[in-house]
């Protein structure tokens, strides 16, 4: 993420970088250490998506100052 967005890794920890997911849990964080998209815990496919093929979860990243 941090090089997707032309970012040093000071300025994702220092900027305040916000990932914002509908619903109450959230699936995914940035890695401190790397600027890594990574889960934040353990994704069920057969709760989340029962019914569906395809199962897409969508994310928002925020970069506060930015964009």
């Amino acid at each position: 993420v941090a090089k997707d967005l032309g970012l040093q890794l000071p300025e994702i920890r220092d900027q305040g970088v916000h990932i914002t997911e509908r619903g109450r849990t959230q699936y995914f964080t940035l890695h401190g250490k790397t600027g890594h998209l990574v889960t934040a815990e353990r994704i069920d496919r057969e709760q989340l998506c029962r019914v569906v093929e395809k199962c897409v979860l969508r994310c928002e990243l925020i970069v506060d100052g930015q964009m």
